[in-house]
């Protein structure tokens, strides 16, 4: 399933406290569940002004679909090619 990295413009994400963060946690897991198996969120980094989410899915117009549905913002969805890390060095 191809991984994608979704970059959402959210004003003061990194001033969210704990229980904003989970109840925005909750409410994507919600409608992923009624989505079923061709969508998947990993892990979201989250910093100033952003976040950035890293999805498994199927194709970009899921992710769209996600967004949409939760009323959060998607402005940017780019496909990830490949990985790279320290080991890719060795």
């Amino acid at each position: 399933m191809p991984q994608y990295v979704i970059e959402r413009e959210i004003p003061g994400a990194g001033d969210l406290e704990q229980a904003d963060l989970q109840g925005i946690s909750q409410k994507s897991c919600g409608i992923l569940k009624d989505m079923g198996t061709g969508i998947e969120w990993v892990h979201s980094y989250v910093t100033g002004d952003k976040v950035y989410c890293v999805y498994n899915a199927e194709n970009e117009e899921l992710i769209k679909q996600h967004a949409s549905t939760g009323g959060f913002p998607a402005n940017k969805i780019s496909e990830v090619k490949n990985i790279i890390s320290p080991k890719t060095a060795e």
